[in-house]
């Protein structure tokens, strides 16, 4: 419990908004880079990596949805935790591929580049976007504010789950064409 506390301390509106601008803008940033870091080829797996996160994401995503229509609060805490370790993983991950990486061009033909495209570019948005929903949606859970909780869940969930879901379409449609 004095866990808890601590974060409610540090996890207030201020510190929020904050977050929730600087981590897109850090991550534009160093995806700005005009140059790349050699970390060695272990990091050529990463978008792999990343891949398998959003895939966990989405399944503890839908357990912890079902988990709380069953009213089972246990079980849907632990998998919104586990979410929230796995999206932290894969903020760190994926600044360390994009780091050590140019960004990989999609070579498929019409009509799936608009497709590609469609999903690409609203992962991004919608990603940088949830970061405010989710760390709210924790901070209502971690204050017992649970009629906020809910009402901000409302926006987080959905959009979270497209973006992990649209995160390894987006995988599996380019992965193709990581190292040409």
């Amino acid at each position: 419990m004095q866990n808890e506390n601590n974060l409610v301390k540090v996890l207030n509106d201020k510190t929020i908004n904050i977050l929730a601008i600087a981590i897109p803008v850090a991550v534009a940033l160093l995806l700005g880079l005009p140059f790349k870091l050699d970390l060695g080829s272990w990091t050529n797996t990463l978008p792999h990596i990343n891949a398998l996160v959003n895939s966990l994401t989405t399944l503890f995503l839908v357990i912890a949805f079902a988990a709380i229509r069953r009213k089972n609060i246990a079980l849907h805490r632990t998998c919104m935790l586990i979410c929230v370790a796995l999206g932290l993983f894969f903020l760190l991950t994926y600044i360390l591929y994009h780091l050590t990486h140019t960004s990989t061009h999609y070579g498929g033909t019409s009509p799936l580049n608009y497709v590609y495209y469609f999903l690409l570019i609203t992962h991004i948005i919608l990603a940088a976007v949830v970061v405010y929903f989710v760390l709210k949606a924790l901070y209502f859970a971690f204050t017992s504010d649970f009629e906020r909780h809910k009402k901000i869940v409302k926006w987080a969930y959905p959009i979270w789950l497209y973006v992990s879901v649209t995160g390894v379409l987006v995988y599996l449609m380019i992965s193709p064409y990581y190292g040409k």
